[in-house]
């Protein structure tokens, strides 16, 4: 949604504008489409970091964390990389320490967040989407 409301890559708008620019527009959009019904949205990880999204998205949803270990977050990121996705680096430093320094600092806000964790380090694609299909609430249940 971000991308195509803005007409820019992610990557683009951050490295033309910066990070706090990418945050406004992320709250934006947060902002409209939690008043919208039957919608499945994928935010980015940093969204837990501003209070205003987090209230957004659960007043009118269900919060899913897609836990990964870092190590397999970081190879999914390379996997990415090799087929032409680029991920702004947040920090500037290794990659592995990088995930893990925000891992820190993001687990405990995904922990308060997060109405279902899912450990995606193991699942396929459909293992993850079964396991949060199987624990929806009955409303929100195809």
């Amino acid at each position: 949604l971000l991308e195509e409301d803005t007409g820019c890559s992610i990557e683009s708008i951050i490295s033309e504008k910066g990070w706090d620019h990418f945050r406004k527009i992320e709250r934006r959009m947060i902002e409209e489409v939690s008043e919208r019904d039957n919608l499945a949205i994928a935010t980015g990880g940093g969204v837990v970091m501003d209070r205003n999204n987090v209230q957004n998205l659960n007043r009118n949803g269900f919060i899913v964390w897609l836990r990964g270990d870092a190590e397999v977050l970081k190879d999914r990121m390379e996997k990415e990389q090799r087929s032409g996705k680029i991920r702004p680096s947040l920090t500037g430093v290794d990659p592995l320490e990088e995930i893990n320094q925000v891992l820190n600092v993001r687990t405990p806000l995904y922990q308060q967040t997060g109405n279902l964790m899912v450990d995606t380090s193991l699942l396929s694609i459909e293992g993850v989407a079964d396991t949060i299909m199987k624990n929806l609430p009955r409303g929100l249940q195809g």
